[in-house]
């Protein structure tokens, strides 16, 4: 029975500083279940290689011993040793092109692949996820893009104060800042030209409340997306109040047959019965946050030739897009790409059809950053390794040389394995048309 674990350092991104099982995790993992853990080396991780020291572990340069490895992010096509356990997000689920490859070397070397997006109960439920901070971070860096795009077009406001989520020592003292910000907008108010300030969020679950928690830390009142549209065109409205209007599927699609009542089951079952209609909402809204699941089954929900319409002629409403969800050419299809931390914003001009970064140019302000937990980098992996604790021994000790229908792992977790032994298993040969 194995009894070792390797914890992997992150290298896709310059400030991912993350990890999957943090030094008090690592600590409980030796003293009271038995686990060897060795740590790679990291001069950037957000806890030091002596935090993971003084826990029991040992810091190593090479993690070849450890059959059984947690990381994060991707792994380097070259970093795969022949049939070992890998636990990542892998990003394949979609049959996403750029993985592709990476997902072929891993088959070919005859690994377990464990994926925590899949990690998830009963009902569908994910168990393991940083979504929450993905939102909190996302909602900070929007609000600071929202500044900084206004300042550009000769607007100050408060939002300046607001800087990028990672330049924060924690959480809360962003969130300190944000309200100091709510309480300077409640008693002064915004400039006239952006009243009434609304921001829209696509979805209701773990990002957008996350997204949702952060803009609560502002003067803000909540109105239905039935509202919106009659709100731009009401006079005295208060310039000390910022309008939230939450979009549910419903609101962002509707049954290509004009006849047929929208049905939630029928839309996740069959989206290719559906066609969006979100285009009603997107000129009453200042900011955007694009926080809900999407694969290209679905309906786009801003797509190139609507944001064309939209800025030809009058200057439109809409100045900024936080893209959470970050599916590159997907529901925001000009989203081209994510983003990186040191580099996170793009404005799209739908004239010319082109990005070019900084806040700078004609069109939408685009925040797309690829890794938006790891600019909270100690509470996002604190609460990510304080729902993966449970799952650890098992992964750690399971025999994976039997055969798939006997492998002995929790039920979550046995349906998060995309490859036994180098192959998909039941639920992931759908991923085989892809390679």
């Amino acid at each position: 029975m194995n009894k070792m674990i390797g914890i992997r350092h992150e290298d896709k991104y310059v400030m991912e500083r993350r990890v999957a099982i943090t030094p008090d995790h690592a600590r409980k993992l030796i003293r009271d279940k038995g686990l060897e853990i060795l740590v790679e080396s990291s001069a950037k991780r957000i806890f030091s290689d002596q935090e993971f020291e003084n826990a029991g572990a040992g810091i190593v340069e090479d993690l070849t011993p450890a059959p059984v490895i947690f990381g994060v992010k991707e792994m380097p096509i070259d970093f795969f040793e022949e049939e070992k356990t890998y636990i990542f997000f892998s990003h394949v689920i979609k049959g996403q092109p750029y993985n592709m490859p990476m997902l072929r070397k891993m088959m070919e070397k005859k690994v377990n692949l464990i994926e925590y997006e899949k990690i998830a109960n009963d009902s569908g439920q994910r168990l393991i996820f940083f979504g929450r901070y993905a939102g909190l971070a996302g909602m900070i860096n929007s609000l600071w893009s929202l500044g900084q795009r206004l300042k550009v077009q000769g607007i100050e406001t408060p939002f300046l104060r607001i800087e990028q989520a990672h330049t924060y020592n924690s959480l809360e003292e962003a969130k300190q800042i944000i309200s100091e910000v709510g309480t300077e907008i409640a008693e002064n108010g915004l400039p006239g030209d952006l009243t009434p300030l609304t921001i829209g969020f696509t979805g209701y679950g773990n990002v957008s409340n996350g997204a949702q928690e952060i803009a609560a830390l502002l003067p803000i009142k909540e109105i239905s997306p039935d509202e919106l549209p009659a709100l731009s065109k009401r006079s005295n409205l208060p310039s000390n109040v910022l309008y939230k209007i939450v979009f549910k599927e419903w609101h962002l699609s509707a049954h290509k047959d004009p006849e047929t009542d929208f049905n939630l089951e029928e839309y996740y079952a069959y989206p290719e019965n559906f066609r969006s209609v979100f285009e009603q909402y997107i000129p009453h809204l200042t900011l955007l946050m694009n926080c809900m699941y999407w694969d290209n089954r679905y309906p786009r929900i801003v797509t190139k030739d609507y944001l064309e319409k939209l800025f030809t002629g009058e200057k439109p409403k809409l100045s900024v897009i936080g893209d959470v969800t970050c599916d590159p050419d997907g529901s925001i299809e000009c989203t081209h790409k994510g983003t990186e931390i040191e580099d996170p914003v793009f404005v799209y001009d739908p004239a010319t059809r082109q990005p070019s970064m900084g806040f700078m140019g004609n069109g939408v302000l685009v925040m797309a950053v690829d890794i938006l937990p790891s600019e909270l980098p100690r509470e996002s992996s604190e609460a990510f390794s304080k729902a993966l604790f449970k799952f650890v021994p098992a992964i750690a000790t399971a025999n994976y040389s039997v055969d798939f229908e006997t492998l002995d792992l929790p039920s979550p977790v046995k349906r998060a394995m995309i490859l036994h032994r180098g192959k998909l298993t039941p639920d992931y040969q759908y991923i085989s048309e892809y390679l």
